[in-house]
């Protein structure tokens, strides 16, 4: 049976290899492709999340699995399937909703 992956969903992802100022390490990460994306390809698109950095307008504070930390909208990336491990839980739906709105603000026209 084939994996399932829903938006909002968080796994532990494979990030490296990386360049430059990109997020690495294997660590957190929200899937944030719609739904119909994850059943019919093989790519999702993810936010890392980190317990550093600093608070930006395109980070998300939140707590998960009782770490207080930040969901990384300016780092997004797409990733084949195969960097995913294991999924970790789902975003509550609060959060759900501070990451709709900031990707809305992110690519408004």
């Amino acid at each position: 049976m084939a994996m399932v992956v829903n938006r909002f969903d968080v796994y532990l992802i494979n990030l490296d290899p990386t360049v430059g100022s990109e997020i690495q390490k294997t660590r957190p990460c929200v899937i944030i492709s719609p739904d119909e994306m994850n059943r019919h390809i093989h790519t999702f698109i993810v936010a890392p999340m980190t317990t550093a950095g600093k608070e930006y307008p395109t980070r998300i504070t939140c707590e998960f699995k009782e770490k207080k930390g930040h969901i990384v909208l300016d780092q997004i990336r797409t990733i084949d399937k195969k960097r995913l491990i294991k999924k970790l839980g789902t975003l509550d739906s609060d959060t759900q909703l501070k990451v709709i709105s900031v990707l809305q603000r992110l690519f408004a026209f």
